[in-house]
């Protein structure tokens, strides 16, 4: 089978074009009982889902599933059950079985998105709610020598990093989640933005995935670009699953499968709108910003050569505009890009410093590989703990952080006197031409501005350095756990700028900043993607504070979200739902992303 063809009772698809039919978001009283199905009443299916992958990977107790019925974050929601399938064939059958049964579909990884979007929201569906959760089916082959891979949706970034290193070559991308166990499938389906500056969000327009078309019919989409993989779902899982894929099967070697232009597209200091942002309608594609509105099977995805030499400088300075200096030098004169340009201020820093430090530790000590598992217990944990009416929420968390305050200072010395001295930091990441490229800038000129300070860092330096900036991300949200009686809940945005902006730095206004019990930024300083954590005193109107904060984005052209699918959290854009909408024409997958209707659509052609 080529990569342009479909496998569908209803024939071809083409997923570009306009579809010859109208939605009606209206529910259909006809069909509603079988909607409002009660699979805990009725185990029909549960018991047909349990003859595919066995009794033992189908949770249906509340204890079990509260972990993946949550965010990471936040969010939480019903659902009937969660399904662990081992292989694609079993993937796919679990997929007949839920369509056949009239079931909201969502399709859930390691759950490391920040929006909700890999979780159920609320228990007001039209239909019972099956979780497939797709981390037990991995599988990485290696194509053309690893020029590109292969991967199954439950493999991990972090597994590709492994896997590629036996060959010299590089993932397609690095985000902050790829130590906590983000898949591949995952970053792509959510445009994860990533640190790289060189590559830009995770894309591919190289995949396998399952749809539900306008008649609610199941087909799987084969756009793998690969010869001979087979003409039916089970021949081409068979295919797959062996694992042999020649290097004459292989086509399509000229359509992207990751963000091959970004290093040309972040270099355009006068850009009006931001370099990358999640609803960018150029990197809409099958899987890619899908947001789980398909089922994936498989993605190819490009690799790049693994660095010969690496360097990281530590930059301090107290006048941002130092740093909007040294941005415009390297964007515009340097002839190859950092590899990474992390950006952290003063708050951040001492809030990751004092609340980050459990995660930094059990990185240090623990090893990546066991984090998932940690995390899945810390929140079964949580779960029980939470209804003991008289404990603090979240006692788990409030526990690891006083554990860690016993252990010595983790930070080197070096990093600690720069956060004494300056409010504001860069991680400058660089390898191979660009060492010597930076190395020269910062001697001969940025260095030499009044004010700067820089150091080259070790070995140990430059781990600390990048394990502490990853342990921010969640550092916003262990401070409001131990503050959780004087604060609310943590409101997070991830936020592109233009190009061209120069106010990167944000001064809230006083209607703003009055409410507000710390601010937190850190971010992609050459990418202009920011994170901002917001902590706001207890009994904030954080709706009407949001509200207003998006507002002033929207008037300097910003985007957001930056680099994770909108979730539950944010509205999509209408090219965006117009997207899911053309992917997912009956709303079978992940209904009500988007803030758009959970209801089923009933096609008429």
């Amino acid at each position: 089978m080529n990569g342009g063809e479909s496998i569908a009772s209803a024939g071809n698809c083409d997923l570009n074009s306009q579809y010859d039919f109208r939605l009606d978001f209206a529910p259909l009283t006809t069909i509603m009982p079988a909607f409002r199905l009660n699979l805990m009443a009725n185990d029909t299916l549960i018991t047909e889902l349990e003859d595919i992958v066995g009794w033992d990977n189908v949770y249906t107790r509340e204890s079990k599933t509260a972990y993946y019925r949550s965010g990471f974050r936040s969010g939480f929601g019903d659902a009937a059950a969660v399904v662990f399938p081992r292989t694609l064939l079993e993937q796919w059958q679990v997929l007949e079985k839920c369509v056949a049964a009239n079931c909201a579909i969502i399709m859930q990884a390691t759950k490391t998105g920040l929006t909700e979007g890999s979780c159920p929201s609320g228990s007001d569906y039209d239909r019972p709610v099956v979780i497939i959760n797709i981390t037990r089916i991995k599988k990485i082959i290696l194509l053309d020598g690893g020029k590109q891979v292969l991967a199954f949706p439950g493999s991990t970034l972090h597994e590709l990093t492994g896997e590629l290193a036996k060959v010299d070559r590089a993932p397609h991308s690095v985000i902050g989640s790829t130590t906590i166990g983000a898949t591949i499938v995952g970053g792509i389906a959510n445009n994860a933005g990533g640190a790289l500056c060189k590559r830009g969000s995770s894309f591919t327009k190289l995949s396998l995935f399952a749809r539900v078309d306008e008649k609610g019919e199941l087909q799987l989409v084969n756009h793998l670009g690969i010869k001979n993989l087979g003409d039916t779902p089970e021949e081409i899982f068979a295919n797959l699953e062996r694992g042999d894929i020649p290097v004459e099967d292989l086509e399509d070697m000229d359509v992207p499968a990751s963000d091959r232009d970004y290093g040309k597209r972040i270099r355009r200091m006068n850009a009006k709108n931001p370099n990358r942002y999640n609803a960018d309608p150029k990197r809409l594609y099958d899987v890619s910003g899908s947001a789980g509105k398909v089922a994936a099977f498989a993605v190819r995805v490009d690799t790049y050569p693994m660095p010969k030499r690496k360097q990281v400088f530590f930059l301090g300075s107290n006048n941002p505009k130092d740093f909007e200096k040294l941005r415009h030098h390297v964007l515009k004169k340097f002839k190859e890009l950092p590899e990474m340009c992390e950006y952290m201020t003063r708050d951040i820093f001492n809030t990751a410093e004092r609340y980050g430090k459990d995660v930094f530790l059990s990185i240090k000590h623990l090893g990546t590989a066991r984090l998932p598992q940690a995390y899945a217990l810390k929140s079964m944990a949580e779960y029980y703990l939470n209804k003991i009416p008289f404990l603090p929420k979240f006692l788990p968390d409030l526990f690891l952080y006083f554990v860690s305050r016993l252990f010595p200072q983790h930070l080197p010395k070096r990093l600690l006197d720069y956060r004494d001295r300056y409010k504001y930091y860069l991680i400058l990441s660089t390898a191979d031409g660009c060492i010597d490229e930076s190395r020269e800038y910062l001697a001969e000129d940025w260095g030499k501005t009044k004010g700067v300070e820089y150091f080259e860092c070790s070995e140990e330096e430059q781990t600390a350095a990048l394990m502490h900036r990853f342990a921010a991300a969640g550092a916003a949200i262990r401070y409001q756990t131990v503050h959780q009686n004087t604060t609310e809940e943590v409101l997070a945005l991830d936020i592109a700028l233009r190009g061209d902006d120069p106010d990167w730095v944000e001064d809230p206004p006083p209607e703003i900043a009055e409410h507000l019990e710390i601010g937190l930024y850190y971010g992609h300083f050459m990418c202009h993607v920011f994170h901002h954590d917001y902590i706001f005193k207890k009994g904030t109107d954080l709706e009407a504070v949001k509200a207003k904060m998006l507002e002033r984005l929207d008037a300097k052209g910003a985007k957001y979200p930056a680099e994770h699918n909108v979730g539950h959290m944010y509205e999509a854009e209408r090219t965006l739902k117009k997207f899911y909408e053309e992917l997912d024409p009956t709303n079978t997958f992940n209904p009500g992303i988007g803030k758009s209707t959970k209801e089923r659509r009933v096609m008429f052609t």
